[in-house]
């Protein structure tokens, strides 16, 4: 079906337009099948407003005559609407706008109403926006992505005594959600790792995302193994993870569960690593919340921030009940727990879930944050993201399929990425200067995750862009975010290398509500940003002076 077939009404003159930020305006509104333009028809203004279907989450309709009555003509077997029908639809964005469009005419209303919901809901991703945009200056045939696991290996030449890069999962035959090669323990072959797949959920064996330079200590993740209630082994399991730690007395297991969920998950399939089969591992819970409950986490948050009322206990009230920031708190220490394990006790760590898509990633991500310095400039952040999210198989497109206005059945979503987001965010709060990134990094890449022009966010792992052919028919969005121009724009002009560790506070007297995330759309918070750019600017200029 052509997007036209959606689309009953293309155009429609005389909107009014009501938006956060900006007065109201009337214009024309045309809909194509991936954008709502606004334009301003007003004498002297030549402002537009375009929104990607992509990135509306809700959106709520109301017709009204304006005479009072819904009165209709007959004639010659036709019907007519009486002139003085308008309706409303007020759109509800991932990025948490709200927008507002006065249309003039009932059926035209109805039309263009129907015509978004439609549209913005298709999940077909070759139908999606990143396959038809085509910006300047770029070219399909350019390397898609920043790096690779086989740059990560010959990057870090320490590797290369005990561990090799492993090519098993060339055809996406044993672990769908994994990149072709991945980083293993030069003593486990091919056949053993295709063994300790099938003890993985979801075939995801253990393998190397971190290599620490300063001590020689890895974090290695996984999913669950399926133990169930007959308590299975796998002997080459076993082999691997002994040969992670290599020689070393222990090493940590930080499950990112609760004791209580992973024995519930071992009465249902899946478990644990057992002390008796794991004699050199020592098992850490720590419960790193996912799925529904982050969710309606997040639901409460933007309810909370929306609440009008300007009383002082609700306010207080509603964001405590929320719990975001407990989540916040947690993954933070959670990771701050990892890097403590890697960088201060001198022991290698395997970090798993159920799953290992979900928090496994955001603790690991967190951690090397933390530990590393490489990781804290533009591009290692980038390089970062792209190695533990987009390359170790978050599912993009079932987690980000909705935000927080939504009013359809909660499935698959949940706003692990964000949460990301806001701990990097706390982290860039509370040292100024060890980050070489900005927080408009940031707010960029939560929009991006729930809406994008670029096909870096699209489908739920490596196998599933590869046969959708994203690589080759989409642009790369952090390729895009390393352009001079953008460089600029996302740098941290602040920025000062250190090789310590940062360590950050999770005291809740530490931790802040990202304003600039959650609040972003109120006057408030655009003033600050306002005298934020200006601070900006003039260090900036400071620093060219300087130099010159």
């Amino acid at each position: 079906m052509e997007f036209s077939d959606h689309i009953k009404t293309a155009n429609v003159e005389d909107v009014g337009l009501r938006q956060p930020l900006h007065p109201p305006s009337r214009g024309t509104l045309c809909i194509t099948g991936h954008h709502l333009l606004f334009s301003d028809r007003e004498e002297g203004s030549s402002r537009q407003v375009l929104l990607l279907l992509r990135n509306i989450d809700a959106i709520e309709k109301s017709v009204e005559n304006l005479l009072g009555y819904s009165a209709l003509f007959s004639n010659a077997g036709r019907s007519d609407r009486i002139s003085g029908s308008s309706g409303t639809i007020t759109i509800k964005c991932k990025d948490l706008r709200v927008l507002q469009l006065d249309i003039p005419g009932m059926e035209q209303c109805l039309n263009i109403a129907h015509s978004i919901e439609t549209l913005s809901c298709l999940d077909r991703v070759p139908e999606m926006y990143p396959f038809f945009y085509r910006p300047s200056g770029c070219n399909l045939q350019d390397q898609w992505g920043l790096s690779s696991p086989e740059e990560y290996y010959s990057q870090v030449k320490e590797l290369h005594d005990g561990w090799r890069l492993s090519t098993v999962n060339r055809e996406y035959s044993v672990c769908p959600t994994y990149p072709p090669a991945v980083i293993v323990p030069k003593d486990i072959n091919d056949d053993m790792l295709i063994k300790v797949a099938k003890f993985r959920h979801g075939g995801r064996f253990p393998v190397l995302c971190y290599y620490h330079r300063k001590n020689g200590m890895v974090i290695v993740r996984s999913s669950q193994p399926l133990m169930g209630a007959n308590r299975k082994r796998c002997k080459e399991d076993e082999l691997l993870l002994q040969a992670v730690i290599d020689g070393s007395d222990k090493g940590y297991i930080i499950d990112t569960r609760s004791s209580q969920q992973a024995q519930q998950a071992w009465m249902t399939g899946g478990g644990f690593e057992s002390k008796s089969c794991y004699s050199c591992w020592k098992r850490l819970h720590r419960q790193v919340e996912r799925g529904k409950a982050l969710q309606e986490s997040l639901i409460k948050l933007v309810e909370a921030c929306g609440d009008k009322s300007h009383n002082m206990d609700r306010w207080l009230s509603k964001l405590e009940n929320s719990k975001w920031l407990s989540h916040v708190q947690t993954a933070l220490s959670t990771a701050g727990l990892l890097a403590e394990c890697v960088e201060r006790d001198g022991h290698s760590v395997l970090v798993h879930g159920s799953e290992g898509t979900d928090s496994t990633l955001l603790i690991s991500t967190v951690a090397q944050l933390i530990m590393d310095p490489c990781c804290r400039t533009l591009e290692g952040f980038l390089v970062l993201l792209e190695r533990e999210w987009v390359q170790a198989g978050h599912p993009f497109q079932q987690r980000c399929a909705h935000s927080a206005h939504s009013h359809a059945r909660l499935q698959q979503e949940s706003p692990v990425f964000l949460l990301l987001l806001d701990c990097v965010w706390q982290l860039w709060r509370q040292f100024p200067l060890a980050l070489g990134f900005s927080e408009a990094l940031l707010l960029r890449l939560a929009t991006e995750a729930y809406a994008s022009d670029y096909g870096t966010f699209l489908c739920n792992g490596d196998q599933e862009r590869c046969s959708l052919g994203v690589k080759e028919k989409t642009h790369c969005l952090f390729q895009a975010l390393l352009r001079p121009e953008e460089r600029e724009r996302y740098s941290n002009p602040l920025y000062e290398r250190t090789e310590l560790a940062i360590w950050p506070s999770v005291h809740p007297q530490s931790l802040q509500l990202w304003r600039g995330f959650f609040l972003r759309w109120t006057p408030q918070a655009r003033l600050l940003e306002e005298a934020q750019e200006e601070i900006r600017n003039m260090v900036i200029e400071w620093g060219k002076l300087a130099l010159s």
